[in-house]
């Protein structure tokens, strides 16, 4: 067992943040799922944009498609990226079936530029959905107003959701309402809820590279962490009382934590942080491969999430003693993190125009 699998009797599972054609054909995903124990797959705009700039797999096809005026470049997108979301969603087909669907996801998100518009964000879903046509895709939404109503919707449906661009408790907390909202009316339509599958991506370094030159350096590098343990402490709450014990019973699962942006920015942290330190049951955790190849290589696999959460609720109240509005800078970095997938996905639309 390396020790990425070693993370596995933790109750955790790893996911890839990575995914392109070179990645597939070239057997390494494969590979990473047979001897690392990745168990899932999530990507992005930026992920799509480095894929289909540097891979050239995607270049006839890519020909192909710009013949066709009567496509836009959306479209054309979509067409390159759809077949690359089915591979993976089949690799990891075996998993899903053999962890009785609890594992074995790949995310496809929706255009960003939908983020504050409900009606586009479920069109765009349902689309995506209908297009992947696998029961282990995800369907990747930003934790907006207008997509959380949208999410909301979508697990009525019965449409598994990555909900993304999550950086506060507030955020989490209405993601969470809107989920068991949505299971709830599910199950007073007489629809079964066992196969749904959800998960709300928390993002970290992010975070700390926001608040650090806010806070005096004993603070610094922590706060990611703590909002973490805290997160995670509200999760047992409301999935493993009474709140979901109607739901549970009627065949529901838990919205798992995914533990988001990883890979750590301030080189003077370590470059397995976000990785050790949110180590625990029924959670999941993305990796950009760096990240993937630093813990395979020195991390360490313990039981970290659950513990010192005294420590944790405490370093967040000194964090607000400093004067740091978390739940502000929650929204300031959902906002930007917006801003990035937009400019990343209208340089996607360049190249298939």
């Amino acid at each position: 067992m390396n020790r990425l699998q070693a993370i596995l009797p933790f109750g955790q599972r790893i996911w890839l943040d990575n995914l392109s054609r070179e990645l597939i054909a070239s057997g390494e995903l494969a590979r990473l799922i047979a001897d690392d124990g990745i168990a899932g797959v999530t990507s992005n705009p930026a992920i799509f944009y480095k894929a289909i700039a540097s891979d050239a797999r995607y270049q006839s096809d890519l020909a192909q498609l710009k013949a066709d005026t009567g496509l836009s470049a959306e479209a054309r997108y979509e067409a390159l990226v759809v077949p690359d979301i089915q591979a993976a969603c089949d690799l990891l087909a075996p998993l899903y079936e053999t962890s009785a669907t609890a594992d074995g996801y790949v995310s496809l998100e929706v255009s960003p530029q939908l983020a504050h518009d409900e009606a586009g964000t479920l069109a765009a879903a349902r689309r995506l959905w209908a297009g992947v046509a696998r029961p282990n895709a995800m369907i990747k939404i930003p934790a907006t107003a207008a997509g959380i109503r949208a999410f909301e919707v979508l697990t009525r449906e019965g449409v598994n959701v990555n909900i993304t661009l999550l950086f506060s408790l507030p955020q989490v907390n209405a993601v969470w309402d809107a989920y068991i909202a949505g299971l709830k009316a599910r199950h007073a339509d007489g629809k079964p809820l066992a196969h749904i599958k959800a998960v709300a991506s928390f993002f970290l370094s992010r975070v700390d590279s926001l608040l650090d030159p806010q806070l005096p350096a004993a603070l610094q590098g922590k706060t990611a962490v703590a909002m973490s343990k805290a997160a995670y402490a509200r999760y047992h709450e409301r999935f493993n009382g009474e709140e979901f014990a109607a739901l549970k019973a009627a065949g529901a699962r838990a919205q798992y934590l995914l533990w988001a942006s990883t890979g750590t920015k301030n080189k003077a942290y370590s470059d397995v942080l976000y990785v050790e330190s949110l180590i625990g049951d029924e959670t999941v955790n993305t990796t950009p491969d760096a990240t993937l190849a630093a813990f395979r290589d020195h991390g360490v696999a313990a039981a970290t999430l659950a513990a010192d959460m005294d420590d944790a609720f405490r370093l967040l109240a000194e964090v607000k003693a400093a004067g740091v509005d978390l739940d502000a800078a929650g929204e300031k970095l959902q906002a930007d993190g917006l801003k990035l997938f937009d400019d990343a996905f209208d340089a996607l639309l360049q190249l298939t125009a």
